[in-house]
């Protein structure tokens, strides 16, 4: 952990780097690190609710640098589950249409992996916030409209498979903004033939900043209000 920034110095402009907690929604965490600061804040790109990770944040004459960041490479490790999938392509909806994996091998997987590399098209997830005639895909899916999305082209630069333990492929994937991780799941397991899903998944990095130099907003509030944890400790 280095140098990290004051309430002042993030209230003139600075970039302020969140750790956000499972379940929490960007703009939940987001929203309690501007309670604090008292100050214009806007970030860099969200994470979905299940994922944690690293949120840069841009505070004051910084957020003018918001795009800047938005377009840097992303890298994430996670888990992806295989043997079945879901609607959402992660486990915010019921894993469904089950199958065996009894017949994968490693060198299988691997080889199978090798073709998400590279420059690459991938259809986003119909449960995303794109926008679709005007509204939010995942609103339309809900009420059970039929979605479209059309295919965009992205850059997966790494797809390492850490560990290999089925059902579950442990990974780090290094890849361009625009990246659905959740897409990513589902696609390699209908190549794989028996279907999979995200698990778990952790934004690591984003360009040179990284999550090692990220604090949860009640680390923060303990980092800037030390007197609030000694007297709640008395």
């Amino acid at each position: 952990m280095k140098n990290l920034p004051t309430i002042e110095a993030l209230k003139e402009g600075g970039v302020l780097l969140i750790d956000k907690p499972y379940k929490w929604t960007s703009f939940y965490a987001i929203s309690k690190v501007r309670k604090m600061i008292r100050a214009k804040i806007g970030h860099a790109g969200t994470l979905d609710p299940l994922a944690t990770g690293l949120l840069i944040c841009c505070t004051g004459k910084f957020t003018k640098k918001i795009s800047e960041y938005q377009q840097l490479p992303k890298e994430y490790t996670g888990i992806i589950r295989l043997g079945a999938s879901t609607p959402t392509f992660d486990l915010e909806s019921e894993p469904e249409n089950f199958r065996p994996v009894e017949g994968l091998d490693e060198g299988m997987i691997r080889e199978v992996a090798r073709q998400f590399t590279g420059t690459i098209q991938q259809v986003p997830p119909i449960h995303s916030a794109i926008k679709k005639d005007g509204k939010r895909a995942y609103e339309l899916a809900r009420k059970g409209e039929e979605v479209v999305l059309n295919a965009r082209t992205i850059t997966i630069s790494e797809f390492e498979l850490t560990k290999i333990e089925l059902p579950e492929l442990h990974f780090r994937v290094t890849c361009s903004t625009g990246t659905y991780i959740r897409s990513l799941a589902n696609d390699f397991g209908e190549a794989l033939g028996c279907g999979g899903y995200l698990q778990e998944l952790r934004r690591t990095k984003i360009g040179a900043f990284s999550v090692e130099d990220a604090l949860e907003p009640r680390a923060w509030r303990a980092f800037w209000f030390p007197h609030e944890e000694k007297e709640s400790a008395e």
